[in-house]
């Protein structure tokens, strides 16, 4: 399956998450490596919808949220690549497809 190119990605989950420095969780100092920052959400947004179209989704669970699918494959950013996941929800009461999270792909070793 296809992540569709339209599925929601709210700006404020990259400014207001993924690009921020947290205690716990923190994505910004992995985000960082290839250049994303807070100075340029838009890069990682066509990255993130790049990564989408480039790859399949692969279903990952169901609860009374919805279905939720995970997308692995290289984010390119300005001054590098990230191996991540990016994990998408399709909501049981509107069907509709949002972006909720990326996640650095764990090595097998």
């Amino acid at each position: 399956m296809k992540i569709p190119s339209d599925a929601a990605i709210p700006i404020e989950k990259l400014t207001q998450y993924l690009l921020v420095a947290r205690l716990r969780n923190d994505k910004s100092k992995f985000l960082v490596k290839a250049g994303f920052t807070l100075e340029n959400p838009g890069d990682l947004l066509a990255a993130i919808r790049k990564q989408v179209a480039e790859n399949d989704a692969v279903l990952d669970r169901q609860d009374e949220y919805g279905t939720f699918y995970q997308v692995v494959g290289d984010l390119v950013g300005p001054n590098g690549i990230l191996s991540v996941v990016t994990v998408w929800i399709e909501q049981a009461v509107d069907r509709e497809i949002r972006f909720v999270t990326l996640k650095p792909v764990r090595n097998k070793s």
